[in-house]
């Protein structure tokens, strides 16, 4: 394990940006990660500012409507600075150590909870929310440009439930949408993982998590990038990344769109 001798940046990736054998073994039990470190404090501050300037510019197009947080998608088309972010070499190189397999892109979003947002974004999947087929488990990096401790809005999951499959879509805010599909998971212990700028969260597409309301007076700025299965096909259903794509059913997700410029 790397660790600088500056007791408030300490890292898990070496310097082959790879992270170590225990944290890949603890992705594949449990369906989440810690990696600390993962952007160095320069990187940290050259992206946060970029990211303020980006929401500052665009936040009243933001998806989500009903002010729990704000919700941008495929920034990385957009902002120069940050495709650098979401096409980072070292963010892939660990996401698919977990994994396991080759990765694509899926998209990328900015999920920021404004100061005092005082909301919970409650228990759920990513993985039904999104039209793919023939994939194997996706996963997201979830990257803190700022301190998220949990009084600012950090994650909670439910350890290995990334092998929980077939529910639909969960109401992200209802509190009890995912547990009554499911009852046993509100059985399941939970794990809260507050993260420094820099540390970055990997959890499967289906394992149950939800993010803690900002309770601060400073923003909760994070960046997500999303990665699926290289051979990802489209199955026909809605979504906003692929509806402008004229794709047909059981297309592969793959090109320009979704690229693997890390390989």
């Amino acid at each position: 394990m790397a660790t600088t001798t500056n007791e408030q940046y300490v890292g898990d990736v070496g310097a082959d940006g790879r992270v170590p054998e225990e944290l890949v073994a603890a992705y594949r039990e449990h369906g989440f990660v810690r990696v600390r470190g993962v952007l160095g404090p320069g990187e940290v501050e050259r992206f946060r500012a970029s990211a303020e300037e980006f929401l500052a510019a665009h936040r009243a197009e933001s998806l989500e409507k009903q002010g729990v947080f704000s919700q941008l998608v495929n920034v990385w088309q957009r902002d120069r600075t940050l495709r650098e972010l979401t096409l980072h070499p070292r963010l892939a190189r660990i996401a698919e150590q977990l994994a396991g397999f080759p990765l694509r892109l899926w998209h990328d979003q900015m999920l920021v909870k404004e100061p005092h947002n005082n909301a919970a974004t409650e228990f759920h999947q990513d993985r039904p929310y999104w039209p793919h087929t023939g994939d194997r488990l996706p996963l997201s990096a979830w990257i803190a440009l700022v301190d998220v401790p949990p009084e600012r809005g950090c994650m909670t999951f439910l350890p290995g439930t990334q092998d929980r499959t077939g529910l639909r879509p969960q109401d992200l805010h209802h509190e009890e949408d995912l547990f009554e599909m499911d009852p046993s998971l509100r059985w399941i212990p939970r794990v809260t993982l507050p993260l420094r700028a820099g540390d970055c969260t990997f959890h499967s597409g289906y394992t149950g998590h939800m993010a803690l309301p900002n309770r601060t007076d400073q923003a909760r700025l994070a960046h997500v990038t999303i990665y699926m299965d290289e051979e990802t096909r489209y199955d026909g259903g809605g979504h906003v990344v692929t509806d402008p794509l004229g794709l047909a059913a059981g297309d592969r997700l793959d090109g320009d769109a979704f690229p693997r410029p890390w390989a």
